[in-house]
């Protein structure tokens, strides 16, 4: 990102949180808990000024109150979820949008893992909380298929090069339910083959580019040849389609 880096901090058992800093100014997205964000920013001598969630889980906004506290930064979240947000100052939209510094950042309303969730998307980089995760995407907690598939589509339009940061480290498992869907996808085999590398080393598997995810996420593939073979599902209509694909997923 011009002017901006982004360094991934783990949190709890599989969570990410990333602080984005530049030009005097630092965010923490989705701080599940707040001190591994303090040790990062100790040893990167860096003054946290921004807390911002994609959305109201506690794994996603647990740290907030104390990073608050400690560093008097501003909470930015979900204007329509605001009463669920922990120590929330700023709610954005899709019509609001926000600046970090000099930086213009859109927000995409995303519902569907949560009725408020939200992506913001910075230059070259989208953090997309539990809505879309590497050859994944989140759990229906609050919401429909036909939400979940055009709240996919809208992070799905941004340019393929955008970097996708999400916030769980779930790629394997995505990976190897994927492969029970299209085998075939020598893209997606290739994928997984060097995800199961990174983890055995210890190592992130984010980010993953828009691309990158449209070309292997099945979730992005409703209207994939083989996934419909595979569900015996040729003639139904995409969200049909993805509809069957979670309700596996959610008993793989």
């Amino acid at each position: 990102m011009p002017n901006l880096s982004i360094e991934i901090v783990p949190c709890l058992k599989d969570n990410y949180a990333y602080l984005v800093s530049g030009n005097g100014l630092c965010a923490v997205v989705d701080p599940s808990e707040a001190a591994p964000v303090e040790l990062m920013l100790k040893s990167r001598g860096l003054k946290l000024t921004h807390i911002l969630n994609t959305h109201h889980h506690w794994d996603h906004s647990g740290g907030n109150r104390e990073l608050k506290e400690k560093f008097g930064a501003e909470v930015v979240g979900p204007e329509k979820d605001r009463s669920r947000i922990p120590a929330i100052d700023t709610g954005v939209d899709a019509s609001t949008g926000w600046r970090f510094g000099e930086h213009e950042i859109r927000i995409l309303e995303v519902p569907a893992h949560t009725r408020g969730a939200i992506a913001f998307v910075f230059p070259g980089a989208v953090f997309t909380g539990d809505t879309m995760f590497a050859m994944g995407c989140g759990r229906l907690f609050e919401g429909t298929p036909e939400m979940m598939v055009t709240s996919l589509a809208k992070i799905a339009a941004l340019p393929d090069e955008t970097e996708l940061y999400c916030g769980h480290e779930y790629t394997l498992a995505n990976g190897k339910f994927a492969l029970t869907l299209e085998p075939g996808n020598r893209e997606l085999r290739e994928r997984v083959g060097e995800v199961q590398a990174i983890r055995a080393e210890g190592h992130a598997t984010v980010p993953s580019t828009i691309g990158l995810e449209k070309r292997t996420n099945p979730f992005l593939r409703t209207g994939s040849a083989e996934i419909r073979a595979c569900l015996g599902m040729e003639a139904a209509d995409h969200v049909s389609v993805f509809a069957e694909m979670r309700r596996r997923k959610d008993s793989f």
